[in-house]
């Protein structure tokens, strides 16, 4: 006769806490209420107030596309440094279509942002997977490329707020519930992509080429096919974060999204992203993306110089990358110790 054990509700209650606690989405959870908790003390209108509520949700979305992007990059052991010059010519090309494409429907206008989008990443996963050539060469000579098409197209020029049709301005600032609409809908675009990366078995191959590449292969993954995949979606996110971009500002010049690429890659690490591939969830960059974006709006607020704040986001992903390599180790050495007492 056979015994079946059963775990003690408590035990089990005691595990999923401890979990919860050990997890890198509950910490930086704490992180944002404790940042904006002792800023709003500071100054209350920076939370108390109808711009400061607004700004503070609003704010981040951009990033969050473009890091969800980064991450995917990241998780297959390659990098995108393209991204905030593809967010450029995005930005840029939809409010070129919307100022001279009379009667344009705005659902066709984004279709095509995020289409160059895809576009570009495309261009950027053909030359890694086909020439061999480290992803962070590819993408540093393709940031200066596509950089060199906006400036040569755009010039001195910029986006006017007359040239948007007025939904798609009031897009950028309507609320539900006080919540912006932009963040709602990036809230179900990081749904999505945290439902592709871990329910379908394309999301779990990205994890399984950037975990083992050469298991992965003999396995029978196409690696070409994955490089594919992962850039191109970072371009399409990209894309899309240039529209939400045009929708908050109703402007833009060749300038738009500098920065942001190592602003992404950045929140992919804070995250919980490996920056050797194979690990991190698209919840948790989502997170780091929004932590970041909210010291950016605090630092000022608490009288912190422009300088300090850099060093201070620096030492944020140092700090991440530490914490990664030390849980690392421990992870290591548990699993030798059970493996030796088994």
């Amino acid at each position: 006769m056979s015994v079946t054990h059963s775990v003690p509700p408590v035990e089990a209650g005691r595990s999923w806490i401890q979990k919860l606690l050990r997890a890198r989405e509950f910490g930086l959870v704490v992180l944002i209420i404790a940042l904006v908790a002792v800023t709003a003390a500071i100054q209350p209108t920076f939370v108390f107030s109808d711009g400061g509520w607004r700004e503070l949700l609003r704010q981040p979305t951009i990033l969050i596309l473009i890091a969800i992007g980064e991450a995917i990059v990241i998780i297959t052991r390659n990098i995108d440094l393209s991204v905030g010059s593809i967010l450029c010519l995005s930005t840029y090309t939809s409010g070129f279509l919307f100022a001279n494409v009379e009667g344009m429907p705005i659902p066709l206008v984004v279709l095509i942002g995020v289409a160059l989008g895809a576009f570009l990443g495309l261009i950027n996963g053909l030359l890694v997977a086909f020439l061999k050539v480290p992803s962070l060469v590819i993408t540093l000579g393709t940031l200066y490329a596509y950089r060199g098409i906006a400036i040569l197209w755009i010039g001195p020029h910029f986006i006017r707020s007359s040239w948007l049709p007025p939904e798609f301005r009031q897009f950028g600032t309507t609320p539900f519930l006080t919540i912006p609409l932009l963040l709602i809908v990036v809230l179900i675009v990081v749904l999505l992509v945290g439902w592709f990366m871990t329910s379908r078995r394309a999301g779990r191959d990205l994890y399984a080429l950037g975990s083992n590449p050469e298991a992965a292969t003999l396995f029978g993954l196409s690696e070409r096919r994955l490089t594919l995949t992962a850039f191109t979606t970072s371009g399409a996110l990209a894309g899309l974060a240039g529209l939400v971009y045009l929708a908050i500002y109703a402007t833009g010049d060749a300038k738009v999204g500098t920065g942001y690429e190592l602003e992404a890659v950045a929140a992919a690490v804070v995250g919980g992203v490996a920056i050797v591939g194979g690990s991190g969830t698209i919840w948790g960059v989502a997170l780091g993306a929004f932590f970041l974006a909210t010291i950016s709006s605090a630092l000022p607020v608490l009288g912190v110089p422009s300088l300090w704040q850099q060093a201070l986001v620096g030492l944020f992903i140092v700090g991440a990358i530490l914490l990664d390599r030390i849980l690392f180790i421990t992870r290591t050495r548990r699993a030798k110790r059970s493996g030796s007492a088994s």
